[in-house]
Formats: structure tokens, sequence, C-alpha cells
């Protein structure tokens, strides 16, 4: 079983490989030579797997391993259907459904069709968090989802375009789904899926491709930085019925452009490697079309990493974040009070050659969370907070960055908060905070479950590293 998360690895391709071969013949091929050719069948089951093989069905991690089965009593033609029963939250065997269906054995060539298409209903009405394909946990190149998708308990048909069907020569991700309960209030339900495959329609809209959620994003950066944010892709399809219908898809079915690949380089899964000091501006391209949306890199050439490695007693310290010490659970870098925040960043870390940090942009408050599904933490044994803090841009006199802990967040909540004004930052400089936590004023201190950094949008842009309670 593999995990749900998305997995990126370098393939070569068999395209490439059989050019190779071609070039380097010093003799001309037999006429007698027969190339590999893949199964071009798009069915994948109607009242049975077709052409799957005996292994086919692998689950996600953590999911219910025997959510799903033939079902001979219902269908929707024919004589039986598959089957999917989603447990209860609480179910000792998994706590959702989840699995993908893999060819056992060569991949399909479904270059001659243009979407995956399957007839489906459940025993309520519910939302399905994400229907797809390509999935295969062996490459998971060209994998394509459609997320919440409502069924109802009449059948219904349901078409998943392909973002570019010349990628897909030898694909063996058949079929991906993913679903759990938090639509139901914890209780389990029934879905059922037939006349699941891959067909030519020739009746959908043209794709309108998306890198950065479809906008013109500026990032700083510095050389050896390696940037994911390219793999936030999307294509939106217009189906037969009028909709629009977005797909997320991985970078692999885009063609990537760096106007200035010697400052910024593009890997063919959207990797942005920073490599000289510089502005380069990242754009891509699905099956011909221009995607909307860009990244522009600012590399300020090399990054300078916080003042020197803690090396207080990790026996003395309760690390939050930093590569020196063992850190606590953390539930997330940047909790997202939606409408009032406007922080991007935090997750996951930049990684500048080994040394993570967390950038946050666009700042006006921003939290660490430690009480959600982890447990809060206790500090009464320690007597500060430390952390480096770089500020990314000019600073003014009203500049501010507030710190912020709240404890037992959502009980008997108590809170304290230490000021750090204009004169407490040197703009491209690491600048350390060491703070007595008897200053935050707060009687108790065992269940610390936020640590905010406020600016109110005085200061924006910082980065942010070795947070650590010690004593």
């Amino acid at each position: 079983m593999k995990n749900i998360k998305f997995i990126y690895l370098k393939i070569i391709c068999l395209q490439a490989l059989l050019f190779t071969a071609l070039v380097s013949c010093e003799r001309d091929l037999s006429d007698e030579v027969v190339f590999a050719t893949f199964s071009k069948v798009g069915e994948i089951f109607t009242d049975s797997p077709i052409g799957m093989g005996s292994d086919f069905y692998f689950p996600y991690q953590g999911s219910k391993p025997t959510a799903w089965s033939v079902d001979d009593e219902v269908s929707y033609k024919g004589t039986s259907s598959m089957r999917f029963d989603v447990p209860n939250a609480n179910d000792p065997e998994g706590n959702y459904a989840g699995a993908i269906f893999r060819v056992d054995g060569a991949g399909r060539d479904l270059t001659e069709f243009d979407v995956l298409t399957f007839w489906a209903k459940a025993s309520q009405g519910v939302t399905i968090g994400q229907f797809g394909f390509g999935t295969d946990f062996l490459e998971d190149k060209f994998v394509a989802v459609i997320p919440d998708v409502d069924l109802s308990t009449s059948w219904t048909k349901y078409i998943i375009p392909i973002p570019d069907p010349s990628k897909l020569f030898e694909e063996r991700g058949m079929f991906s789904y993913s679903t759990g309960t938090r639509n139901t209030n914890g209780y389990g339900y029934t879905f059922w899926i037939d006349e699941l495959q891959f067909e030519k329609l020739g009746t959908v809209g043209q794709p309108l491709p998306i890198i950065m959620l479809g906008e013109d994003v500026t990032m700083n950066s510095f050389i050896g930085t390696t940037i994911d944010d390219l793999q936030r892709s999307a294509c939106i399809f217009n189906l037969p019925s009028g909709e629009d219908q977005l797909v997320a898809t991985y970078p692999s079915y885009f063609s990537f452009e760096s106007t200035n690949p010697s400052v910024a380089s593009v890997s063919e899964d959207g990797l942005v490697t920073v490599l000289n000091s510089g502005t380069a501006v990242i754009t891509a391209s699905l099956a011909g079309v221009q995607a909307v949306g860009s990244l522009t890199i600012e590399s300020s050439g090399s990054f300078e990493a916080a003042p020197e490695p803690p090396s207080r007693d990790a026996a003395n310290v309760i690390s939050i974040f930093s590569d020196a010490y063992d850190n606590v659970p953390v539930d997330y870098y940047n909790g997202f009070f939606a409408p009032f925040q406007t922080t991007q960043g935090g997750a996951p870390p930049l990684d500048f050659n080994g040394d993570m940090i967390i950038n946050y942009t666009e700042l006006n408050f921003v939290g660490i969370g430690t009480f959600f599904d982890v447990s809060p933490v206790n500090i009464t044994s320690m007597t500060h907070l430390h952390i480096d803090i770089k500020v990314n841009e000019p600073i003014d006199g009203g500049d501010y960055i507030n710190i912020q802990l709240i404890n037992d967040v959502g009980g008997n909540e108590t809170s304290g908060t230490i000021p750090f004004g204009a004169s407490s930052f040197v703009q491209d400089q690491w600048v350390g905070l060491d703070i007595p936590i008897a200053d935050f004023g707060m009687g108790d201190l065992t269940r610390i479950g936020l640590l905010f950094f406020i600016s109110d949008a005085t200061i924006s842009n910082i980065f942010v590293d070795n947070i650590y309670y010690y004593r």
C-alpha cells in the first residue's frame, strides 16, 4: 500500500529509449523487426474487470482494504457493478475508502481516447473526495483527478477529460478514488460504479491549462533552492453538457519554459532549480495551448543562513522548527484563518541546500499550530523562546512583528503578546530573538497550541528559522 500523497519520480520514456537505440545502431534494422505495442482496450469494468490481470487493486495507506467488491445484485447495465463501502470514521480497519486500479502487466495505449467515463450512484446523496486516473504507485507521472464529485441515488454518467492523450502511450493507472465521511458526520455509506472505460467522445472543449492557480506570481529566492509550486497545475474543460470541469493534473502533462535557464531551470515534472542570481520567468503550455499563470523567480544569489546553528543541549530544548534538534509534532506552520489571513508560504519549508527555512509572504498574521491533531506543548520547565527572523524588504519606522502565544486553544484560553518594533530588525539580515517566557504574562503554560507572528501587513516578507523553547 502507498500513501495518497502524490509522488514525483523521473523516468526515461519508451520513445526516448527507442530513439537512442535507433541512432546508435550502425546497421539497418531488419524488415522483420516488430516494435512493442500496448493494448488499446478502453474498457476497465463492465460486468467484471477487463484486462486488468489478477493483482490490480491497491488501497491507499490508512484506507479500508476491503472497501471494494463486485456487486452481482446492482448494475447500471448488464449484471454487475463495482461496489464501494465507505467505512464509518471510527472503523478500526480504516477510516476512509481509497485505492487505485492498476493494470497487472504492461500498460495500455490510451492515445486514441479523450475521456474516462463511468456511471455512478450512491445509497444517499454524498460528495466523493476525488476520482481520477494515472496513479500507479510506480511513477505516478500522468495523474489527473476531479475533486468533490456529487453522487445521487440515481445512475448518472461522469466524465474525466484526459489533459493530453498523446502522453498516455503506456499507462497502467486506470482508475483511482478516495473518499471519507466528512460530509456524513462520520457515518459510512455505499456507492456503485459501472461501465468504467476510456472513450473517444470528440465533444469535449479544448482545455484551458492553468499553473500557479492562474496567477502571475513573483518569488524571491536564492541559489540552490528548489521550488515545487508549479505542481499546483490544472485544466478546465467544457463538457458536452456545457458545464466546465476542473481537472487537477500533474506537471508532466505540461511543457515548461524558462526565459533565463541559467538563472532558473525547470524539469519535466515542474521542479524549479535556482542556479544563479538574476530573474527568470517560468511559463507553460499543454498540448500546444498556453497556460494561464506564471512564476517569476528573482534570485538574490547565495543564501545566507541564520547566524549560527543552535548549540544548546537538546535535553534543555523543545524545538518547534529547527534542523539542529528533533522537532515536536506540529499540525501546521501556516494556519489558514480565512478570510482574515492573507499570509502565504510556510508549508512546505524552503530547502536551501539542506537548510530548511520557513518563508512567509503577504504576511499579516500566521499561526504555527500544535493542538489539533497533535499534543499541545508543555513549556512549564522552559525559560525562553528563541526565534531567528530575517526581514526581506525595506523597514519603515512604524513596522513591527508581534509574537503571541496561546495556551489551551478552545478551552480556558489564555494568551500573551510581545511586540518587536522596527528597531528590532535589519533589512536582509538575520536577527535572533530570545524572549523570556515570563514576559508573556501567562500563568498556565501546559498546553501551548498556537504561536503567532503578527505584522498587520506592516512587514510582509520574512524568513523564519530555529523556533524553539529552552532553559
